[in-house]
C-alpha cells in the first residue's frame, strides 16, 4: 500500500517544512490549510532531522557513489552562486549553475554543500493548497489567462488593489496595473492592454483566449460580460469560496507579497516601481517547479524544449567528466600505494 506522502516531491516536502516552521499560525492549522496530514508531516520531519534533505526522499538508503562527488573547484562556484543570489533556493541555485556554468549539479548536492556554509534560505511558498492543474490542464500559451486582485496597503493612503492577468500554461505575468478600486472600469483597461501585448485579437477564432476569474462584483458584472464579448473572450468563474481554483495567481500573489511587504511604502509610485522590479525578477529570472523548473519568459516563448535538451546534455556530460576524474585518481592512488610498499 503506497503511503499518503509518496504524491510528494522531497522538494516539496522540504518547502512544506520550511512553510511550517516559518509559518504564524499553529502547526495543525498550517497543514490543514496546506491538505498535509499531522503523522506523515512529523514523519518528514523526524527524517529531516536525522538525515538533512537527503532523509526525504522515498529510499533514504541511497548506494554511495565516490565517483559522482562534485569536484571541489565547482563546490566553492556553487558556494559563490548562493552568497551573489541570497534570494535563491537550492533548486534555483542547481538550475541557475547548470545554465550559466554548464556543469550538472543536483538540487540535493546544492543542499548539502550550503548547508556546510550555513548558506540555507526559506523559499518563498503559498499557504494555499492549490489546484495546479485542471482537468482538462492547458497546452499552449494564451490559452486561459488567469485574473485576479490582491490588495496592498500604501502608509497614509490606504489600500490599493493590484490587477494581474497570468498566462495559465506559461506562469508568464502577462499585465499588471495598481488601481484605486476594484471596479470593472478598472478591469478592462488591463485586459486590454493584455490583448495589445500578446496581439490574441489576429488569432482564429478557435485559439481564442478564456478568462478565468473569481466572482468579485467586478468579474461578475453585465458590463464586463458584454466588453468580453466583443473582444471574443469567453469568461469563466472559479467555484465560490475556493480560491484553489485560481492556485496559480493566488500562489504568485502569495509569493510576492511575501517580498514585496518586506517594506512600507509612502506613495503609490514608490510601490509600483518595486513592483515592476518584482515583475520583471519573477518573469525573466525565477526559475519555476511547476514548469520544470524554467523561467516564465522562456515557456511563454516557447525557449524551454531547447533549453531542457541542453541541460540534459550537459548532465550527460557531467557525468562522464566525473567519471574520468575519478578513474584517473583511482590509478593515481594505486600506483601511490604500490610505491609506498616497494619502498
Amino acid at each position: 500500500m503506497i503511503s499518503k506522502y509518496m504524491r510528494y516531491s522531497q522538494s516539496e516536502k522540504m518547502e512544506i517544512i520550511r512553510l511550517v516552521e516559518n509559518s504564524k499560525l499553529p502547526v495543525k492549522r498550517t497543514l490543514k490549510e496546506l491538505g498535509v496530514s499531522t503523522s506523515s508531516f512529523y514523519d518528514w520531519y523526524r527524517r529531516y532531522k536525522e538525515n538533512g534533505y537527503d532523509g526525504l526522499a522515498l529510499n533514504t538508503r541511497t548506494p554511495v557513489q565516490f565517483w559522482n562527488r562534485i569536484p571541489e573547484c565547482e563546490r566553492q562556484r556553487i558556494v559563490g552562486v548562493a552568497r551573489e543570489y541570497p534570494e535563491k533556493s537550492c533548486r534555483e541555485v542547481a538550475c541557475f549553475f547548470v545554465d550559466n556554468y554548464e556543469y550538472f549539479v543536483s538540487e540535493s548536492s546544492v543542499y548539502r554543500i550550503l548547508k556546510e556554509y550555513d548558506l540555507i534560505s526559506s523559499p518563498v511558498f503559498s499557504v494555499i493548497s492549490a489546484k495546479d492543474k485542471f482537468d482538462n490542464p492547458t497546452t499552449r500559451v494564451n490559452e486561459l489567462w488567469q485574473i485576479d486582485f490582491t490588495y496592498m496597503k500604501i502608509m497614509s493612503w490606504g489600500w490599493y488593489y493590484l490587477l494581474t492577468i497570468l498566462d495559465d500554461y506559461s506562469r508568464y505575468i502577462i499585465t499588471w496595473k495598481l488601481c484605486k478600486t476594484m471596479k470593472t472600469d478598472e478591469v478592462k483597461p488591463v485586459i486590454e492592454d493584455a490583448i495589445k501585448k500578446t496581439g490574441i485579437s489576429h488569432v482564429d477564432i478557435s485559439y481564442r483566449t478564456r478568462l478565468l476569474s473569481d466572482n468579485g462584483s467586478s468579474f461578475v458584472s453585465g458590463d464586463l460580460a458584454k466588453f468580453l464579448d466583443k473582444k471574443e473572450i469567453d469568461l469563466i468563474h472559479g467555484k465560490p469560496y475556493h480560491p484553489q481554483t485560481q492556485g496559480k495567481i493566488e500562489r504568485y500573489h502569495r509569493s510576492m507579497k511575501n517580498i514585496i511587504l518586506l517594506d512600507n511604502y509612502y506613495t503609490p509610485e514608490e510601490l509600483d516601481r518595486q513592483l515592476a522590479i518584482w515583475v520583471n525578477y519573477y518573469n525573466n529570472f525565477r526559475y519555476h517547479e511547476g514548469i520544470d523548473n524554467v523561467t516564465p519568459v522562456d515557456k511563454y516563448f516557447g525557449r524551454d524544449i531547447e533549453l531542457l535538451r541542453k541541460r540534459k546534455i550537459i548532465k550527460k556530460r557531467t557525468f562522464k567528466q566525473r567519471r574520468k576524474l575519478y578513474s584517473n585518481l583511482r590509478v593515481q592512488n594505486y600506483f601511490k600505494e604500490r610505491n609506498n610498499l616497494l619502498t
